[in-house]
């Protein structure tokens, strides 16, 4: 728990959770509570509604602002690991006080933890520790559709290189992960746009232009998302479309082997024939002619189909 002493400017760390007083500001994570320890500090401390501490026990909510008489439940997520998974932040605002509760430790509340500590001026209102929490939380966004975008560009390359290379499987496991991203970040775009263009009652007004911001960068990230899913279909499109271009190679080219050899094979093949009298048996060069004959034929063929150009 951080509290920040409004009259000093001073902020410390305490080990006990405790309701602050009218000149601090408090702010209180909860790491994997369990039902009990999120009831004393939710419920009994701070006096929230039943339902908020129902949501902060279960944590299974779609991203939602709630309001109630004296404080806000904000249900937020953000990304984090390899996988850039998303993992439920749940957020109660009141009018001194900001608690958030996850059930996984994460990167950026470690962060933001050591911004408030040792920035000065960080919490001096509940809105700029909601600002900077949901700000981090947008920042991975980004982040993820940078990563998104280098395995993108990896793929195209690699299709190109190798267009029966097995890529299928990736490009629909990295669509399925942006449509359930973008679902997420969807409705948290609606939740900051409401609380900066509403008379939000736990910000100032010259924190409106903060939280114009992120909405402008969740925005961006929505329209990248959006890109990359087209991309990826394009990246299925692409594979398919070059398979089958050199498919079409494959089999015109044995087509025109096959259409040289076919008037060769027909002579070969009548003067196969075992019949007694056949004038050209008894030719002296007879096989030498059929040779040139068979020479002739072929270059002719392949002569024919060079000035046609399919070749």
């Amino acid at each position: 728990m951080l509290i920040h002493n409004l009259q000093t400017g001073e902020v410390t760390k305490l080990e006990t959770t405790r309701q602050p007083s009218e000149h601090e500001i408090a702010w209180v994570h909860l790491l994997n509570p369990d039902a009990a320890e999120v009831q004393h500090v939710v419920g009994d401390l701070f006096h929230c509604h039943p339902l908020v501490v129902e949501d902060c026990t279960k944590l299974n909510q779609r991203p939602k602002l709630d309001h109630y008489k004296d404080h806000i439940y904000i249900s937020f997520y953000a990304v984090a690991g390899q996988a850039m998974a998303p993992h439920e932040i749940g957020i109660i605002v009141g009018p001194n006080f900001v608690i958030t509760v996850c059930k996984k430790p994460l990167t950026l509340i470690e962060d933001l933890r050591q911004e408030l500590s040792t920035v000065e001026g960080r919490m001096a209102h509940p809105g700029l520790i909601l600002h900077r929490l949901l700000d981090r939380c947008v920042d991975q966004y980004t982040e993820f559709t940078d990563k998104l975008e280098e395995r993108v560009d990896k793929m195209e390359q690699s299709i190109y290189r190798n267009p029966y290379i097995h890529v299928s499987r990736e490009i629909f496991q990295l669509k399925r992960s942006i449509h359930s991203l973008r679902r997420i970040i969807v409705e948290e775009k609606t939740i900051i746009g409401t609380i900066s263009h509403q008379s939000f009652p736990y910000t100032r007004n010259e924190f409106d232009v903060y939280f114009i911001d992120i909405y402008d960068h969740i925005s961006r990230v929505v329209d990248s998302l959006d890109v990359y899913r087209e991309s990826l279909t394009g990246l299925l499109e692409l594979q398919m479309g070059m398979k089958s271009d050199r498919m079409n190679m494959i089999m015109k080219t044995l087509t025109i082997i096959s259409c040289i050899f076919l008037p060769l094979t027909f002579i070969v093949g009548l003067y196969g024939m075992n019949f007694k009298y056949m004038p050209e048996l008894s030719w002296t060069y007879g096989y030498l002619y059929v040779w040139i004959v068979l020479i002739v034929v072929g270059i002719g063929m392949w002569l024919i189909f060079k000035w046609k150009k399919w070749i």
